[in-house]
């Protein structure tokens, strides 16, 4: 490739990126806090409402089984009609279920409200992943998927920070608690940005009106280049039947039972390091994600720059796993335990990330939106388990030790699937 053609495809994926990233970006930090903000609501509504940590921790996470109903016809829908429709059509309706939850007053309502919420957002992860695929080729996918993923990070600190503030300052406000404006003043910017993803998404290259012909031409030529023919066009049934996809989706699902249990019980576990006031719980929450953010850039630019995916798969996953064992042996002690954590993190947040270069790769096609949704579906299953876990090991041990070394155990189970990886 001459040194020419290379600087115009250098400048030509920044204007896509700078087109697409930025806003992409945006609606996930939006929908990762309405889905997360309840691990800050839990603070006041536990005991405003008479909940267990049990209670809390199904509700947290039967998000995901909503999710795993509705994900895959979720994403093949948006294979048919396109992106630009069916994210805003999700968009629109997770934000008006994320602010009917101040209406929660019972198990029940919580249980619904969650429910519909992950149906509501289902298929929006898996939608863009697939979307990115449209796009970007696979030697350039993780730097691009981990800035979409650095989404989580940021979210934590700034979700952290305003949702310590929003419970504060608007607690007994117009006659609601602090936990019902942290539900209404946060699901706002999806409803909006939902009819903004209109004017700003487009469906594929070939449908771009900011690009001219010759950029179209060459995004298209550089995706073609490596699609694999033999699953373009499959069928639900041979998707079914393609075995490396439940290997995938097996050690995604061991990958989220990490990354949930921090994202909905990490304020909780501050809290029981001895910390009560809510804003104060905010800073400190912030902190690990602050850390996530500069390690996630920097192993994602080093497994991209050597386009090496394995072991960084397994030393992230090692590295979480070593994280959680640490937040457990200085449990009581401020700063070391949050630097385990913030080693956790960061590292499970960069396993996720590399870990998508693996069937974005493999995918193409009809298969890359069915098989994407599906590993992420059955995945996001340790979403639920997780937090529904913890909270059951909390209320019966009173601590969060047991709770802790089960998520260092899940990514250790990780590490051996991964090994497998090559083979299958």
């Amino acid at each position: 490739m001459s040194s020419d053609h290379n600087a115009i495809e250098q400048a030509l994926y920044r204007k896509v990126s700078w087109r697409l990233l930025p806003f992409l970006f945006l609606l996930f930090a939006v929908a990762y806090l309405d889905r997360v903000n309840i691990s800050f609501a839990k603070l006041q509504m536990n005991s405003d409402l008479g909940f267990s940590d049990t209670v809390y921790g199904i509700g947290a996470g039967i998000f995901f089984i909503g999710y795993f109903f509705f994900e895959v016809p979720s994403n093949l829908i948006l294979h048919r009609v396109g992106a630009k429709m069916w994210l805003a059509r999700i968009i629109i309706v997770w934000g008006l279920v994320s602010m009917a939850t101040l209406w929660v007053n019972s198990v029940a309502s919580f249980y619904g409200l969650r429910f519909l919420l992950g149906i509501g957002e289902a298929g929006f992860f898996p939608g863009v992943i697939y979307y990115l695929t449209l796009w970007y080729p696979n030697a350039r996918r993780t730097q691009t998927i981990s800035v979409f993923l650095l989404a989580i990070p940021m979210t934590g600190i700034v979700g952290s920070l305003l949702s310590g503030w929003i419970m504060t300052f608007f607690d007994n406000w117009q006659g609601l608690q602090g936990w019902q404006w942290l539900f209404i003043l946060e699901g706002i910017p999806a409803v909006l940005l939902g009819f903004l993803s209109f004017w700003v998404l487009s469906d594929s290259p070939a449908k771009a009106t900011w690009l001219n012909e010759d950029e179209k031409a060459l995004l298209l030529a550089n995706l073609a280049s490596e699609a694999t023919t033999d699953n373009q066009h499959a069928s639900f049934k041979e998707m079914l039947l393609f075995k490396p996809l439940w290997h995938l989706a097996l050690i995604y699902f061991l990958l989220v039972t990490g990354l949930y249990g921090l994202s909905f019980w990490l304020p909780q576990i501050i809290r029981d390091l001895g910390t009560t006031d809510l804003l104060l719980i905010g800073v400190l929450t912030a902190v690990p994600y602050a850390v996530a953010i500069v390690g996630m850039v920097l192993i994602s630019i080093h497994s991209d720059k050597t386009q090496e995916r394995y072991w960084h798969l397994i030393a992230c996953a090692a590295s979480t796993c070593i994280g959680f064992v640490l937040a457990v042996v200085f449990e009581y002690e401020l700063v070391p335990s949050l630097a385990a954590l913030s080693l956790a993190t960061m590292t499970v947040l960069a396993s996720v990330a590399v870990f998508w270069s693996f069937p974005t790769g493999l995918l193409s096609g009809r298969l890359a939106a069915g098989g994407i949704a599906l590993i992420n579906s059955i995945g996001g299953l340790g979403g639920y388990v997780s937090p529904a876990l913890l909270g059951w090991l909390k209320d019966v041990t009173q601590q969060m030790e047991s709770g802790l070394f089960c998520l260092a155990l899940a990514q250790a189970l990780a590490i051996l699937l991964i090994v497998r990886l090559k083979r299958v």
